[in-house]
């Protein structure tokens, strides 16, 4: 009787290994799938890089949250973005996705990109795609030639009462340079008045800056 009843144990063993080796393959299959699960989330990494394809030379870059109201450094620093290269923009990880994007190429003319979720993509490219809102786009550099030191930059829509913030903040706009001044899109009929260090202002009154790449002083 104990010998009959061995062989039974035996197949249940067997049986137990058998239901082992199902489930250890399972999970293997299971594994690559699993580990794919976080890769496909969106990532947190905004960095990119900027192709140019325009057929011109960039001059300069600005890259800055959409969140934000100025554009920040130029990337570019003093080098120059030729035609057919691009650049690494590398940001850090964990600060916003959403970005608006502007480049400024050799004859003066602007584009820009505007909420761009850079974390989604690789490369942004100028030049092979059209940016459907460029002729609705207000911002403009403004361009000092007044010989003297631009202490307040304000530009708010021709239909407000008032003047807005300083876009300069705490920078001041010396002789000979510029500053580019970044406007949302919608309004393209603006004022625009800058103080001088004399504490001397001077206005411009209903510019259409959509059409416009400089506004220059005085």
């Amino acid at each position: 009787m104990w010998n009959r009843l061995l062989p039974a144990r035996r197949g249940l063993l067997r049986g137990a290994g058998a239901a082992v080796a199902r489930f250890a393959a399972a999970f293997c299959l299971a594994a690559p799938l699993l580990a794919a699960g976080p890769a496909a989330a969106q990532s947190n990494d905004p960095s990119f890089n900027l192709v140019n394809r325009s057929g011109q030379t960039i001059n300069e870059i600005y890259v800055s949250s959409a969140n934000q109201d100025t554009w920040g450094r130029d990337w570019l620093g003093a080098n120059v973005l030729p035609n057919g290269q691009a650049m690494p923009i590398r940001i850090a990880v964990g600060q916003d996705c959403v970005n608006d994007i502007r480049v400024v190429y050799a004859n003066g003319n602007a584009e820009e990109r505007r909420r761009v979720n850079t974390c989604d993509l690789v490369e942004v490219v100028f030049g092979s795609q059209a940016d459907a809102s460029a002729s609705q786009n207000p911002s403009f550099n403004l361009v000092n030639n007044s010989g003297r030191t631009i202490m307040e930059i304000y530009a708010s829509p021709a239909r407000d009462n008032n003047w807005g913030p300083d876009r300069l903040g705490a920078n001041v706009l010396p002789a000979g340079q510029s500053f580019a001044v970044r406007l949302p899109l919608g309004d393209c009929v603006y004022d625009i008045r800058v103080v001088y260090d004399d504490h001397s202002a001077q206005e411009r009154r209903r510019l259409n800056t959509c059409t416009l790449v400089n506004v220059t002083f005085p």
